[in-house]
Order: structure tokens, then sequence, then C-alpha cells
């Protein structure tokens, strides 16, 4: 049996939970769906340089990139039940568990870069709202990664306003974008990150939403025409610790892993705007790119509402905490 489906199967996460002498070293293997080479798997090798460092070699961090041993969709239920110890995972992914994690992608509710700032500290109400609900699955959130707001593509035609979404396919990734493509008329296709390449080049889908750093690294910008930047939902992601693993190590480690841990993910909230700002400068060498005014906002502002009583429907007194939280801010 290779090392793979060893992690597969969670026969080596069990004996790496197993007691161990205290001097004895601790590996704790890192599923990432993204290569090294993206600002999330930097993220990461920066936290593992930093906790080797810090721990005196005590712990090592194997890193697993462009999704070798996980998918983004499998990796609470890799970690959770202790097939790996943790791994990168996009916040949506806990949507059918925990449903308002989808307050990100509340159309507007996180306009700027200081409002995601300041609800994706580690003592902001929201945060800590959530936080809280995810360690009841039996995974630790031990950071956030920031990856950068959300923007529309389409091919064949600008979008600049919601009637020009009207009768378009659109990839989603989340039950929330989807309801933000229905509201303007459109047909929300929930897709992984990885098949947007194909889809648009084949046709399946008129439009999609994606991450604005994700354009260059997937390439879309050879098979789509237009980028129009709406800044309407954030994309977040977060690295989680099996609970038990957590609790098996030594209060000398756990902080030494929090505080790694708090230390990257700053770094990267601090990069994000360069990430972005650079991506859109890549993507004008290869695409039209349109930038909203003020009223073209307030239109997409009036035309998705629905989409907030929608999410408050579905996350139910969680969700509307969070809301309540987020308009706090």
């Amino acid at each position: 049996m290779d090392y793979k489906t060893l992690l597969k199967t969670g026969l080596l996460a069990s004996t790496l939970m197993a007691s161990l002498p205290s001097f004895a070293e601790t590996t704790l293997g890192i599923s990432l769906q993204l290569p090294l080479k993206h600002h999330l798997g930097q993220n990461l090798v920066d936290f593992k340089q930093e906790v080797e460092e810090k721990s005196n070699g005590d712990i090592k961090i194997k890193i697993y990139p462009s999704a070798q041993l996980f998918k983004d969709s499998e990796v609470h239920q890799a970690v959770s039940s202790g097939a790996i110890e943790m791994g990168v995972m996009s916040l949506s992914q806990l949507a059918g568990t925990i449903p308002a994690v989808d307050v990100f992608y509340v159309p507007f509710m996180f306009p700027s870069q200081d409002k995601v700032e300041a609800a994706t500290r580690p003592d902001s109400p929201v945060r800590m709202l959530l936080d809280e609900a995810i360690q009841k699955t039996g995974t630790r959130p031990l950071w956030w990664q920031a990856y950068g707001g959300v923007a529309l593509l389409s091919k064949n035609k600008p979008i600049k306003q919601p009637e020009d979404m009207e009768g378009m396919k659109v990839r989603v990734f989340g039950k929330t974008l989807g309801e933000f493509v229905k509201a303007v008329g459109g047909a929300p296709t929930s897709m992984a990150g990885s098949e947007q390449f194909l889809a648009y080049q084949r046709g399946t889908v008129d439009a999609g939403m994606t991450g604005v750093s994700a354009v260059g690294p997937r390439k879309l910008y050879q098979v789509m025409d237009y980028l129009t930047l709406t800044n309407h939902a954030d994309i977040e992601f977060l690295t989680v610790i099996n609970e038990k693993v957590w609790e098996s190590l030594t209060p000398a480690n756990q902080k030494v892993l929090s505080d790694a841990a708090r230390k990257v993910e700053l770094q990267l909230r601090n990069k994000i705007k360069k990430i972005e700002s650079d991506a859109i400068a890549d993507a004008e060498k290869n695409m039209k790119v349109i930038h909203l005014d003020e009223a073209d906002v307030a239109a997409w502002r009036k035309a998705t509402t629905s989409v907030k009583e929608s999410f408050l429907d579905n996350s139910g007194p969680l969700g509307a905490k969070v809301i309540q939280a987020a308009e706090k801010l």
C-alpha cells in the first residue's frame, strides 16, 4: 500500500495520532488543491518554514499541493476523519454543513478591502461566530487565507449591467452565488475551478464567476474576452487541523502553530491588494477589463437584493447573527 493510499484510508494518520514519546518528531501533512507557486501555496511554504524553525525541528510540515491527495470538496471530510492532519479549503465548501459561511457571497456585504479585513480578523464577531461553528465539526481553523474578490468573465459580449447576464449560463461555486445569477435572469452552473477552462473553451457556459487572481494562473484569458470587476463577493480560504491532532500536541507546540498561523495570515492579507492589482494589470494585456462606476454598482445592488433574504432563509439563526455582525462593521 503506497503513502497516498495510507492517507486516504486514515491508517497513517491514526498511527501519527497514537501516543508518542515526548522527544519524538511530529509530522503534519497538509493537503492543498493549488500549486505551490500560487499565493496560497507560498503562504503554506512560509508557514512550514516558520513552524519548523520555531519548533527547533520538533514539528515537520509536509505539503501535498495540486490536489495530489484530495479535491477541495474532499478536504473537510479528510481532515475531520483524520485521513490527513491538516488541509486548505475554500470556506464555501462548508456551506452544506454551515450555510452561514456563505455570508461572504451575499452581494456587496463586504464591498471594500477594508471591510473584508475587518470581518476576517480573528477577533471579528463575524469570524468568531463562524470559527466556533467550524470547530464543532471536528476541525479547528488555524488561519484564514485571503484569496480576493469575485469578478465576472464573459466571452461573446461584455457584462456591465445586470440585464446583460439575462439568459446566460454562468459558472458559479456556491449556492448563494447561484442565487445572485438567478436574481439577474441567468442560469447558474456549479463547477470546480479546475474545470473552468474547458467549460469556457467548449461553450458549456456563457459566463463565469472567479477570483481575479485565478485568471492568470488558470489561463482563462485564453478562452474569455471580458473581465468585469464587480467586487460583489469575497473569496476566503482557510487552513484547518484535525481537532484530535491539535489536542495531542503539547501546549508549546500548539503555540508554535498558532503564532506561525497568525504571522502568515497577516502577511497574505497585506499582500492581497497588490496580488489583485497585478492580476488586473496582467489581464488587461489580454482581455477587455470593465470597471463599474457608482451607478452601475447601485443597479447591481438593487437587482440582487433578494439574495440576502434567500441567505437568511437558508442559514437560520447563525446566519442572522453573522449578518447582524457584518452590518455593524
